[in-house]
């Protein structure tokens, strides 16, 4: 079975278009990691605090019966 090629001109374009990218410095993708770990904390607690606030809600109403 043949193996398939990627046609050079693809693959040159392909190139020439990484070249344009604007990549992020070190200290930039630091500090966006940084910020996105501690947004996804705080998002995790809120929800943790919701979740058992209505599962002791629930349990006090099943209890209530």
């Amino acid at each position: 079975m043949a193996k398939p090629t990627i046609p050079t001109g693809f693959a040159n374009n392909i190139i020439d278009e990484l070249k344009k990218v604007t990549w992020p410095t070190k200290n930039n993708t630091i500090r966006l990691t940084v910020i996105v770990i501690a947004i996804s904390l705080i998002i995790g607690l809120y929800i943790g605090i919701i979740d058992v606030l209505l599962a002791k809600g629930l349990e006090a109403m099943t209890k209530a019966r």
